[in-house]
C-alpha cells in the first residue's frame, strides 16, 4: 500500500509498504482524511526521533508514517473485537499510553510517563491506505457522519479539554488568543458548552472570517486592536476565562491574563516562543494559569456527541483536500509558507 513516511528534515515519501494485518484487540482501518497540524509541520522541519528508536508502547522503528488526525471506514476487526461494524465510518484517537504509571492510574492518561501518539512515534498513521489500531481507540461516528467531520474529531478533542480545563461555566466572558485550528476548535468549544461571549484575537484575515462564521462575538485583528481593551469594553472586570492558542510568546501571554479578571483562569494550550512572566500578577491577582494537553477518556465521545447533537459543526474548518501525492508540497510546505492562509488541511490516501 502507498504510506506517506518521514526520512528526514524536510524528507517526506510517498513509500510502497506492507499493508498492516489485524492482531488480537485491533482494527484495520481503511483511512478517509488525515489532517495535517501544527506539530505534524515542527516535526517535518526536525524529527523528534531517530528512526532507531522504538517508543515503549509503540514499539515500531523509523521512518515512520505520519499523521495522526484521522478517520477512515472500519475494514476488518480482530477475532476478540466486538461492537464495530464493517463499514462503519469512525475517528481514531492517536493518544497511547502504558496503562500503569500513576497518572494512567488516576485515569489521566495524557499525562502518561509513556505517552505517545500513533502517527508522530510509530504504529501507523493516517497518511496510508490502511492502519491498524487498538480497539479503544476506535470511535463509530453518529448516523450520517461523514469521515471529514470524523478527520476534525481529535483537534477538537484538544479544544474540549482546554475547555474543560478552563472551569468555564455557562455565560462566561472567554477571550481565545490565536485563531488557527486550536483557537478555533475552542471557540467552537466554548459555544457548544454555552459561553456568554466570546472574543478572538487572530492577526490571519481568513482565519478572522471563519471565527465569525463559527459564532465569535466579537473578532480583534491584534496589529489594530487590544484584544485587553475590546474584552474589558464589554466585561469592565475582565473575562472569566482565556485561552493562549498562538504560540505567541511573552505579548500573547500579556494578553491572556490582562484580559481577565481577578480570579479568573487561563489556560496555555499551545507551544511556541519563549514567555517573560511574572509571577506576582498571579500571586496579587489570584489569576490561576494552568496547562492542557491532548485529551482524556471523556473528551472524543463527548465532541461525537456534540456533532450528533449539531452543537459543534466544524466543516469550516477545512480549507483544502488533497491526494497523498500533493501532501508535502501542497500540505506541509504550503503551511511553513503560508499558514494564516489555511486553517485544516486534509490529505486522502
Amino acid at each position: 500500500m502507498r504510506a506517506l513516511r518521514l526520512h528526514g528534515p524536510r524528507d517526506l515519501r510517498v513509500d510502497e509498504v506492507p499493508e498492516p494485518r489485524v492482531v488480537p484487540g485491533t482494527v484495520k482501518v481503511r483511512v478517509g482524511w488525515n489532517g495535517i497540524c501544527g506539530f505534524d509541520v515542527r516535526n517535518y522541519l526536525d524529527p523528534v526521533l531517530p528512526d532507531e528508536y522504538l517508543h515503549p508502547v509503540l514499539r515500531t522503528h523509523g521512518p515512520h508514517v505520519q499523521g495522526h488526525e484521522f478517520s477512515g471506514r472500519v475494514q476488518e476487526c480482530a477475532p476478540d473485537v466486538r461492537g464495530l461494524s464493517e463499514g462503519a465510518v469512525v475517528a481514531v484517537e492517536p493518544l497511547v499510553f502504558d496503562g500503569s504509571c500513576a497518572a494512567c492510574r488516576r485515569g489521566e492518561y495524557n499525562l502518561c510517563e509513556n505517552h505517545g501518539f500513533i502517527g508522530l512515534m510509530g504504529g501507523g498513521g493516517g497518511m496510508s491506505e490502511y492502519a491498524v489500531v487498538p480497539a479503544d481507540r476506535v470511535h463509530p461516528m453518529p448516523e450520517g457522519a461523514s469521515p471529514t467531520v470524523a478527520a476534525l474529531v481529535e483537534p477538537l478533542a484538544a479544544a474540549w479539554h482546554a475547555v474543560r480545563r478552563s472551569g468555564m461555566r455557562a455565560g462566561d466572558t472567554v477571550l481565545v488568543v490565536g485563531g488557527g485550528p486550536v483557537g478555533l476548535g475552542v471557540l467552537m468549544a466554548a459555544r457548544a458548552r454555552g459561553a456568554g461571549h466570546v472574543t478572538v484575537s487572530e492577526a490571519a484575515p481568513l482565519r478572522r472570517r471563519i471565527a465569525e462564521e463559527l459564532g465569535a462575538d466579537r473578532v480583534c485583528d491584534p496589529a489594530r486592536q487590544d484584544a485587553v481593551a475590546a474584552v474589558r469594553g464589554r466585561a469592565p472586570a475582565g473575562a472569566d476565562v482565556s485561552f493562549e492558542t498562538s504560540g505567541g510568546g511573552t505579548g500573547a501571554v500579556s494578553a491572556l491574563l490582562g484580559a481577565l479578571r481577578r480570579g479568573g483562569r487561563a489556560v496555555v494550550v499551545s507551544e511556541g516562543r519563549p514567555v517573560v512572566l511574572d509571577p506576582a500578577v498571579l500571586a496579587s491577582t489570584e489569576i490561576e494559569l494552568v496547562g492542557s494537553f491532548g485529551y482524556g477518556p471523556r473528551d472524543f465521545p463527548e465532541v461525537i456527541a456534540a456533532i450528533a447533537a449539531g452543537s459543534l459543526s466544524p466543516k469550516p474548518l477545512v480549507t483544502d483536500r488533497l491526494c497523498l501525492e500533493e501532501a508535502r508540497e501542497r500540505g506541509y510546505e504550503e503551511l511553513i509558507a503560508h499558514a494564516g492562509g489555511h486553517v485544516k488541511i486534509l490529505v486522502h490516501p
